[in-house]
């Protein structure tokens, strides 16, 4: 049994499908995007790092959403990929460059960094 649709409905159904679908960034995917943004060119391993948990979805969705991209490799064993933004990332985010980016507050950073040192009872490399 096979099913089929009418022929004349087919260009309708053309354009249903070629609608492009909405896309929405989760917590965890806006906060690699920062990571790979401010940090880039980055590894995965290092997003994952700095992330603490395991990235590969995040960094998957964020390809294919076309805001990040491959960049080259790293000079390092096995040879990882590097990440970084995209021309579309700009778009999306309406900034001209990545020097547009908003600076951290290098106080406020501190008090976040001893924070997450005095949770996590190590010395973070951020």
């Amino acid at each position: 049994m096979q099913l089929s649709t009418r022929a004349e409905y087919y260009e309708y159904l053309i354009r249903i499908a070629s609608v492009p679908k909405k896309q929405t960034l989760t917590s965890a995917m806006l906060e690699t995007l920062s990571i790979i943004a401010y940090r880039q060119p980055v590894t995965r391993a290092e997003i994952e790092h700095i992330r603490g948990v395991n990235s590969d979805h995040s960094v998957n969705r964020l390809l294919s959403y076309d805001l990040v991209e491959e960049v080259g490799r790293k000079e390092a064993p096995g040879r990882p990929i590097l990440f970084g933004t995209t021309e579309q990332f700009l778009r999306t985010f309406g900034i001209s460059s990545l020097a547009d980016l908003p600076q951290t507050d290098a106080v406020r950073m501190a008090e976040f960094r001893q924070e997450a040192e005095e949770e996590a009872g190590a010395d973070l490399d951020i």
